[in-house]
Formats: structure tokens, C-alpha cells, sequence
């Protein structure tokens, strides 16, 4: 970690950081396995799911790959706080989604997949600025 980066990081106990990691962890779990997965291989309920907002399998594929990237992206150190920021997008239009096309059937599982995110993004936007230095040079 960068000077500037250590002086703006938070000093956390030894229990934070295991819970931290193992929040990211389950998170890239559930993101790259429970769901990026079925769409990739266009398992039958993502079909009829996309199909029936109007998506099909293009739409179907693109947000399977965007879940399986910020899965990974979660795991590697200077990814992780823009991957849960992209995540946390994802989980608002799939609220939305959820809302719209399917009158709110299961609106509650992106909203609390929401929370985790919003926490690990905020606790990790020092490796945000990590990469906009790494960026810039």
C-alpha cells in the first residue's frame, strides 16, 4: 500500500479484516457461481427469466459476464472497491427490474445483496484512488 493510501486507510481490528474478506469472498461466491454462472450457461430458468423481460439470451449473457467480472474484480485487491461499486449498480437496475417486470416478486434479494456492497465498496475506496494513481502513471 502507498503511503497516501495508509494514511487515509481505516486501522482495522484483526476481526474486521477476517469479516471483510470473508463478506468479499461469499460475495464473489454467490456472484460468480449462484449467478453469473446460470446465465453463462444459459441454464433454463435465466432463459425464461430474460426472455420473459424482453432481453433474451444477448441481454442474458452481458449481465452473466458483468456478475462473473466484478466476482473476480472483488477478489483482486486493487479491483475490489470499484467491482462492488459495479456490483451495487447492477443490484439497483436488477431492484428495478425485479420491480417492473416481475411486480416485485423477489425485489428483496437485490436490495439485500445491495447492503454488503455498499459496505465493501465504501471500505475499500482507498483502493479506488490506489487505482487511479496506478492509472495515471
Amino acid at each position: 500500500m502507498s503511503n497516501a493510501a495508509a494514511a487515509v486507510a481505516p486501522v482495522r481490528s484483526r476481526a474486521a479484516r477476517i469479516t471483510l474478506h470473508t463478506v468479499t469472498v461469499l460475495l464473489a461466491l454467490f456472484y460468480g457461481i449462484a449467478s453469473g454462472l446460470p446465465k453463462l450457461i444459459a441454464h433454463p430458468t435465466a432463459v425464461e427469466a430474460f426472455n420473459g423481460i424482453g432481453w433474451g439470451r444477448p441481454g442474458m449473457y452481458a449481465i452473466g459476464l458483468l456478475e462473473v467480472a466484478g466476482a473476480v474484480g472483488l477478489l483482486v485487491p486493487a479491483l475490489s472497491g470499484l467491482a462492488a461499486l459495479g456490483l451495487s449498480v447492477l443490484m439497483v437496475g436488477a431492484f428495478f427490474m425485479q420491480v417492473v417486470a416481475f411486480a416485485g416478486e423477489n425485489a428483496a434479494t437485490p436490495v439485500i445483496l445491495l447492503v454488503p456492497l455498499i459496505a465493501l465498496a465504501w471500505t475499500r475506496r482507498g483502493r479506488n484512488r490506489e487505482l487511479a494513481a496506478l492509472l495515471r502513471h
